[in-house]
């Protein structure tokens, strides 16, 4: 077991998280955290930022344990077709943001919304996110999924997969732990200035998430492409992976300890905000 390369799995996890093929689907992530609701309130946002990257998190292991272990005999064949889903995930998306931009309400399994989709709200949905998340990144980090992981199921015990396995998803959790974390406690201001832009400030969100579906599914054409012609370059694409590829490059080079130290810092100032404010309550009921 201190043979295994946990750090390696870790690092791939971390990778994972910004892959070209769902990098877009991050900071759509994100902007649901800060329109999710108009509640500037740190700790109920950290909280919520907690919840729905464990959501999201388990979401995505899911989605890589069942294909990575249960259809990794045929995983070549099936992700053939991952591009078509990829595409009909970024349409859906694009059409969301549409009619967030129309100044219209997504319908929600939960309460009524009053403002931007109240994603981080709902568990199943952020896990489904999640998923979906997994599923557009498969045609770029099932490779070394299947290498690093899977593969020691195949060699090793199933602790020693569980193990690699679990690394992975913590990979994945540190950088969406991280970005949601940051942007819980940074949102207060966030939060306050889009109030002042009332009605506008859902439309930006589904404006956003307009251009985030329309990448994704232009990227899943841009792979059938690909798939036909192993020389197709595209402008757009080539332009969205050099973004991908610094912030790849940088989160690489800063390694895996950097990331969980910050993401430790981030929890840490959390629990500080949090312990405060409770102090701050209990002094002002004191008589």
């Amino acid at each position: 077991m201190a043979d295994l390369p946990l750090a390696l799995a870790l690092g791939a996890g971390i990778l994972a998280a910004v892959n070209p093929c769902g990098f877009a689907l991050l900071p759509a992530y994100l902007s649901l955290l800060v329109l999710g609701d108009d509640t500037p309130n740190r700790t109920v946002a950290v909280g919520r930022a907690l919840t729905a990257t464990a959501a999201m998190t388990a979401g995505f292991a899911a989605l890589f344990a069942v294909f990575g272990l249960a259809i990794q005999p045929v995983a070549g064949q099936v992700q053939q077709h991952l591009p078509w889903f990829t595409i009909a995930f970024g349409l859906l998306i694009a059409a969301a943001g549409a009619w967030l931009l129309a100044g219209r309400q997504l319908p929600s399994m939960a309460p009524k919304l009053r403002r931007a989709p109240k994603v981080t709200r709902s568990l199943p949905s952020m896990a489904l996110f999640g998923a979906a998340y997994a599923t557009a990144s498969l045609g770029c980090t099932i490779a070394p999924f299947l290498a690093i992981v899977v593969s020691a199921f195949r060699t090793g015990s199933t602790g020693e997969g569980i193990a690699l396995f679990t690394a992975y998803a913590a990979g994945m959790g540190l950088i969406v732990g991280a970005a949601s974390l940051t942007v819980a406690l940074t949102r207060t201001t966030a939060v306050t200035r889009l109030r002042s832009l009332g009605a506008i400030a859902p439309r930006l969100g589904g404006g956003l998430l307009t251009l985030v579906g329309a990448y994704v599914a232009y990227y899943g054409w841009y792979e059938i492409r690909a798939l036909r012609d192993p020389t197709t370059t595209d402008p757009v694409i080539d332009t969205a992976a050099g973004i991908q590829r610094a912030v790849a490059d940088t989160l690489d080079a800063a390694g895996p300890a950097v990331i969980a130290a910050l993401f430790a810092l981030l929890l840490l100032a959390s629990l500080l905000i949090w312990r405060r404010k409770r102090t701050s309550r209990y002094t002002s009921v004191q008589p």
